[in-house]
């Protein structure tokens, strides 16, 4: 999956914004202010994704070669997930879905209903 693919999909989801927080090489998807997707933009292989903590577990052991403990990330919450690997491009879409309805969730309903 590409890098432009990966931004038009977390782009099209409610209060989605993008930027670059820790340098010129790291794009931070956000919802809510809170991110819930990073990844280089010279080689954008990897995302870093939040995910449920059991489902996190189950989903490295069910991919060993494309699911890992989330990079410089907490690795109970994080995966890294390759994008040039044997998943497809749904199974990568629905983990950056899961990745934005957990961080979106936990936005203060104040927030979430001003982002819809």
């Amino acid at each position: 999956m590409l890098l432009e693919e990966i931004r038009s999909f977390c782009l099209e989801k409610t209060g989605v914004t993008e930027d670059l927080p820790f340098d010129e090489e790291t794009l931070a998807f956000r919802v809510g202010g809170k991110i819930f997707l990073l990844t280089s933009l010279s080689e954008p292989e990897t995302v870093n994704l939040k995910c449920d903590p059991e489902k996190a577990v189950e989903l490295r052991d069910q991919f060993p070669d494309d699911i890992f403990p989330g990079f410089h990330m907490n690795k109970k919450h994080w995966n890294t997930v390759s994008v040039v690997g044997s998943l497809d491009h749904n199974q990568i879409r629905e983990l950056i879905s899961h990745s934005y309805d957990l961080v979106f969730q936990s936005l203060p309903k104040s927030v979430q209903s001003g982002l819809q």
